[in-house]
């Protein structure tokens, strides 16, 4: 009944001054109704105001520009996708998919256990067939029979390995005995290691099949935790895969609740005019088999009352707690103990409201946790943020330093080029200036006259008088010598 603000505003700013005197063209009545209280503006619905509006769908692309048949397509299914998602909610901590396939394997897994348990009793029966009335239970069988394989080597050194196994000294020791007195035939050691195999791949089935268990417990607590405090994991999970859904669940009455899983017994008695029958799958709660005879239906039908509850509760709270299914069981116990004993429960009314309180309590804890979660988590993606922005600038820091290295170092290798072929210019001159002092030299070494030779002396003993007059007599004498 309450006009939507974009509607509103759409029809504020589109609508001239003078609306009251404008009849508006609507497909809905109640949406008619609402605009007139909303803005006063009088709107008309009928056949023709339905054809207006579905002639403007079909020709739609048509009369905006620059939309395509193809492009309004694609926005009508993103449309309709955002539509379905609003509704469904999807969470994955709430799915009940994999709650229906893990009961079934479930299922499976005991059905399949069981006969291959019963293979290897009937298998190693042939040689120790007395182990069977010793040790009933098909899992802890397969375990006793890997691990004691050929009874006559059986002693009292593998006493202990059998207490661990058992838990129980008198079978360990039973057991021992009756491999020295037993009827069995002997076996060769191929066929125990064939019967050990198999008897390690039944004890690995068993073992997931316990893994599979607390998985199933872990997911119903996630899902549907009230139902599972009320009638329990697996009898719940048994019900939402026979729904098909918890939704599905929480849309059947108490009374198709009570007889699910009876559904061949319910129609052989009406159509044989007999007796209904008084519970299904919930005839494996332990409720039902605490109760009396004559007080089984009774108790079946308040049962289904209570598992219905618990399932609506469970699909349609935003935050699913188990405070209303712990409440649920303790008013099925009053109903057990007012069935036997006359002692009057609470009322329904009361354990409600208790519920209600301490629900508010437990969503409210729920709610601080989530939010703390969520700072700590934007806390996390900031820091690494900042890192990743950090670590960019020392990047680009680093390429710039790089490149100003470059550069100098390009620099220094054109000054060591420019160095180097000047080196090399003077390297290339010497050689003729040696060429033409070792000429001289040559032109030197020749004998002169020795005249000349007087002459050429004379002076350079002159310039030696100049410089050092201490040896000027013994070079002189020395040259003297030479010349003789």
């Amino acid at each position: 009944g309450v006009l939507h603000e974009d509607l509103r505003l759409l029809l504020d700013t589109a609508l001239p001054p003078k609306r009251k005197k404008v009849v508006l063209g609507v497909g809905d009545a109640k949406m008619g109704a609402a605009v007139l209280e909303e803005l006063g503006v009088q709107c008309q619905t009928g056949g023709v105001v339905a054809e207006l509006m579905r002639g403007i769908r079909l020709h739609f692309p048509a009369l905006v520009r620059g939309l395509t048949a193809q492009s309004a397509a694609k926005a009508q299914l993103g449309l309709g996708h955002s539509y379905s998602r609003a509704k469904v909610k999807f969470n994955v901590h709430r799915v009940d998919n994999m709650i229906i396939q893990s009961i079934s394997l479930l299922d499976q897994l005991d059905k399949d256990i069981n006969t291959f348990s019963m293979r290897v009793r009937s298998w190693y029966g042939y040689h120790f067939p007395e182990l069977i009335k010793i040790v009933p239970e098909n899992s802890m069988y397969c375990r006793v029979a890997k691990f004691i394989g050929n009874r006559r080597e059986l002693s009292e050194e593998s006493l202990e390995g059998l207490e661990e196994i058992i838990m129980d000294s008198a079978k360990a020791q039973a057991i021992l005995e009756a491999s020295r007195s037993s009827m069995g035939m002997d076996i060769s050691p191929l066929d125990l290691i064939n019967i050990e195999s198999f008897s390690r791949r039944v004890i690995s089935l068993s073992e997931y099949r316990k893994g599979l268990q607390e998985y199933l417990r872990s997911k119903m607590s996630q899902v549907a935790p009230s139902l599972s405090a009320l009638i329990g994991e697996v009898v719940g999970a048994r019900l939402i895969s026979h729904a098909g859904s918890l939704t599905n669940l929480a849309k059947y009455p108490a009374s198709t609740v009570q007889i699910l899983g009876a559904e061949k017994a319910l129609f052989r008695a009406l159509k044989t005019r007999g007796n209904t029958p008084k519970y299904g799958l919930i005839f494996h709660s332990t409720f039902i088999g605490r109760a009396a005879a004559k007080n089984k239906g009774r108790i079946s039908r308040y049962l289904a009352n209570k598992c219905t509850i618990a399932s609506r509760i469970d699909c349609f709270s935003e935050v699913p707690t188990s405070v209303f299914g712990d409440k649920l069981r303790e008013q099925v116990e009053e109903r057990l103990a007012f069935y036997e004993t006359g002692e009057p429960p609470r009322k329904n009314l009361e354990v409600m409201k208790e519920a209600v309180v301490e629900a508010n309590e437990v969503v409210a804890e729920v709610k601080r946790r989530q939010e703390k979660k969520e700072k700590k988590r934007k806390k996390r993606e900031k820091r690494r943020l900042e890192a990743l922005a950090a670590a960019a600038e020392e990047a680009a820091e680093n390429s710039v330093m790089e490149t100003e290295e470059n550069d100098v170092g390009a620099k220094k290798k054109k000054k060591k080029k420019k160095q180097h072929q000047a080196e090399e210019s003077e390297a290339e001159a010497e050689p003729e200036e040696n060429g033409l002092e070792e000429e001289e030299e040559e032109e030197e070494e020749e004998p002169l006259p020795k005249k000349k030779r007087k002459l050429v002396v004379e002076p350079e003993q002159e310039e030696e008088e100049k410089k050092k007059k201490k040896k000027k007599k013994k070079k002189a004498a020395a040259q003297d010598s030479e010349e003789d």
